[in-house]
C-alpha cells in the first residue's frame, strides 16, 4: 500500500477567500477568546480584567459569506436559544510559540469579520455542570465569516466600529479598540498556551447585546474598513 493511499477520501482543507486575490486562506485552526469586551463580561457575569481564556472551533465549521450576498445558516439541533456574537477575525500567516506582543502583531496576515454563533441553553447547562462547552460553540456553521482582507490593503486595527444588526434592529456597537486584550496581546498569550502556525484564526471576542435570533432572522455585522457579513438563519432541513 502506498504511504499516501488513504481508506477513504481525505477532506481537503477549509479555504476563506481574500480579498483582492485569487489565492485563498487555508484554514488549520480556530481559537475564540471569551470575553473580551468588559460590558459583554459583564452582561455575562464577570467584572475585571482576568487572564484571557479561549476555547475553539474545528476548521470545517466556517460558513464563508461574500460581501453582497446573503448566506443560509441552518438553525442547529438540541437547542431553542441560539444566539449571535459579532467578532473580529484575524488571520495568521505564521506563528511560533512564547511570542512577544511585537512578534504576535508581525505574524497577522489580514482581519474579517465574524460570528461566533452560541448554542447559550446548552452551554448555560455545561458550566452548571462543569462540563466542556463544544456542544455549544462547535456545532457545524457556527463560524460564519467574510472574506480576509490582508494587512497589506487595510493596516493593523486598533480601532474601528463593530456592530451587528438583527432584522435591521441594531442589537450590539460598539469599537474594536474596547477589548479588554487586545489583538496582539491575545495572540501573544495564546502562543503560550498552544503552537500557533499560518492559518490559524482568532476570533477576538464580542461586545455587550449578545442575544437570540430564530429561523427567519437576518444578521447583519459589520467592522469597520472590512465590508459587511449578512446571514439569515433558516429552518433546518
Amino acid at each position: 500500500m502506498s504511504a499516501t493511499e488513504t481508506v477513504f477520501a481525505a477532506q481537503g482543507p477549509t479555504l476563506v477567500p481574500v480579498v483582492g486575490s485569487s489565492a485563498a486562506f487555508p484554514v488549520r485552526r480556530i481559537y475564540c477568546v471569551g470575553r473580551n469586551y468588559a460590558e459583554h463580561a459583564k452582561e455575562m457575569g464577570f467584572t475585571g480584567r482576568e487572564d484571557p481564556f479561549f476555547f475553539c472551533k474545528p476548521a470545517d465549521a466556517i460558513l464563508h459569506v461574500a460581501e453582497g450576498q446573503v448566506g443560509s445558516m441552518p438553525y442547529p439541533s438540541k437547542t431553542e436559544n441560539l444566539h449571535f456574537e459579532i467578532e473580529l477575525v484575524v488571520a495568521l500567516a505564521r506563528g511560533g510559540r512564547n511570542l512577544s506582543v511585537e512578534e504576535a502583531q508581525d505574524c497577522i496576515y489580514g482581519y474579517a469579520v465574524g460570528l461566533d454563533m452560541t448554542r447559550r441553553d446548552l452551554q448555560a447547562e455545561a458550566k452548571k455542570q462543569g462540563r466542556p462547552w463544544e456542544v455549544a460553540k462547535a456545532f457545524d456553521h457556527s463560524a460564519p465569516m467574510g472574506s480576509i482582507y490582508p494587512v497589506t490593503e487595510v493596516g493593523h486595527l486598533e480601532n474601528g466600529a463593530i456592530t451587528l444588526a438583527v432584522n435591521d434592529e441594531l442589537r450590539q456597537e460598539s469599537d474594536i479598540s474596547q477589548m479588554i486584550w487586545g489583538i496582539a496581546e491575545s495572540i501573544s498569550y495564546l502562543s503560550g498556551l498552544f503552537e500557533l502556525k499560518a492559518g490559524d484564526l482568532i476570533f477576538t471576542g464580542t461586545p455587550e447585546g449578545v442575544g437570540a435570533v430564530k429561523p427567519g432572522d437576518r444578521m447583519d455585522g459589520a467592522v469597520q474598513g472590512l465590508g459587511g457579513l449578512r446571514v439569515q438563519v433558516v429552518s433546518a432541513e
